[in-house]
């Protein structure tokens, strides 16, 4: 049990500072009110999340490995958390249209993005 944490915990410090690293990255050039770190970590996540499944169904991947994959990294640097939080401040804001468009993206855009990456990683 202990090796199992330890997997999610380590992948969740990576996945944690990557997540950090695109949203300083993305705030130094972005200046709008429209998040586009947290979308682009979530459908970035989303991307990955198919694509590495792919992989996985094709290669051995230990059961810590998937842990330390998935449920640490890829967990921490996707953010359900605060996705939802910046729908609220948008529509709070009165940027209904933004906020529809956030959502739309987000959501028909991540599950896109996952089939497209499952998909994408049988080409290998």
């Amino acid at each position: 049990m202990i090796e199992r944490l330890l997997a999610v915990a380590f992948g969740g410090g990576i996945g944690a500072v990557a997540r950090y690293l695109v949203y300083y990255f993305v705030e130094r050039t972005h200046h709008g009110h429209f998040p586009v770190a947290t979308i682009t970590v979530n459908l970035v996540g989303s991307l990955l999340i198919g694509f590495l499944w792919g992989i996985s169904d094709k290669l051995y991947m230990s059961s810590g490995m998937r842990l330390l994959v998935f449920i640490g990294l890829l967990g921490s640097f996707t953010t359900f958390s605060t996705y939802s939080f910046d729908v609220f401040a948008l529509w709070r804001d009165g940027e209904f249209r933004s906020a529809i468009i956030y959502i739309l993206g987000s959501s028909i855009g991540g599950i896109f993005l996952a089939f497209a990456g499952y998909y994408l990683s049988r080409m290998f």
